[in-house]
């Protein structure tokens, strides 16, 4: 039972520091000369950073900027992405070609790569990350509405909903949108784990968040100096990110299972 909800549990905790991490009494940029480099005590379970900043408060503040990240890209890219191939794919002719050939496009650059460049050229920033990350996600999100619009855009309903007059976006909205949420929620919670690997990625490179503000990623950066006098300050954010992005996969396979189960029994019942 446990281990069941192990998941969810540091998905919670993830989001709770996240969402209450302004308002916890936190000092992430407080310089303690004396404390520099120390090893995890009682007084600071995590120890401190070569600048003698407390790495426990640093990860909590870094756990709201992946927290953020993960959210604002995940929720633009689905958006972005199933009003694009859904219209696209339901419209049908020149319409979809122009999209298939633009979806084909982005799938042919490496994705992470794609984000460095465009990063890169945005500037450092979460708001520039945000969008270079929105720029490469939403394809993943286009292609698969695509393809579920076009397996479902010939069912009776649909037709019955066509014959009566209804308007495209008003079929989209009320007959086809529901029945590929499924498949969309279980890409977008796959994304989550993406989105935080691909910001911690961009915050090592120094493209993301800037100092003194506090990544994970820039935290591992920072740390990579002092690997054998201080391991503390790689091991606390990179087992952060590995239990988050671990956390997310294990309920993205628990809930596509889930739904595939449900899936399966109406097809049964009918």
């Amino acid at each position: 039972m446990i281990r069941s909800r192990l998941p969810l549990l540091i998905l919670a905790v993830w989001a709770l520091l996240a969402l209450t991490a302004q308002a916890l009494p936190l000092s992430p940029n407080q310089l303690q000369l004396e404390h520099i480099l120390d090893s995890p005590s009682a007084q600071a379970v995590l120890g401190h950073d070569d600048l003698g900043r407390d790495i426990a408060a640093r990860l909590v503040i870094g756990a709201r900027t992946s927290f953020l990240v993960a959210v604002w890209v995940v929720g633009l890219s689905v958006m972005v992405g199933t009003l694009f191939g859904a219209a696209t794919a339901y419209r049908g002719g020149w319409w979809d070609r122009v999209a298939v050939q633009l979806v084909d496009i982005f799938l042919a650059f490496p994705g992470i790569l794609l984000a460095i460049a465009l990063a890169g050229l945005l500037g450092p920033g979460i708001g520039n990350v945000v969008i270079a990350l929105t720029m490469v996600g939403w394809v993943g999100y286009a292609r698969l509405a695509r393809a579920q619009v076009l397996s479902l855009k010939h069912r009776e309903h649909v037709q019955a909903a066509e014959a009566l007059g209804s308007s495209h976006w008003h079929i989209l909205y009320r007959h086809l949108l529901p029945l590929m949420a499924a498949p969309l929620i279980v890409e977008a919670t796959f994304g989550i784990a993406a989105v935080v690997i691909a910001e911690a990625g961009l915050s090592f490179l120094g493209l993301g968040v800037q100092p003194p503000a506090a990544s994970w990623g820039a935290m591992i950066r920072d740390g990579t100096r002092y690997m054998l006098v201080a391991p503390h300050m790689v091991l606390a954010p990179g087992t952060a990110i590995f239990a988050v992005v671990l956390a997310v996969n294990l309920l993205g396979d628990r809930l596509r299972d889930r739904l595939d189960t449900r899936l399966v029994n109406e097809t049964g019942r009918e």
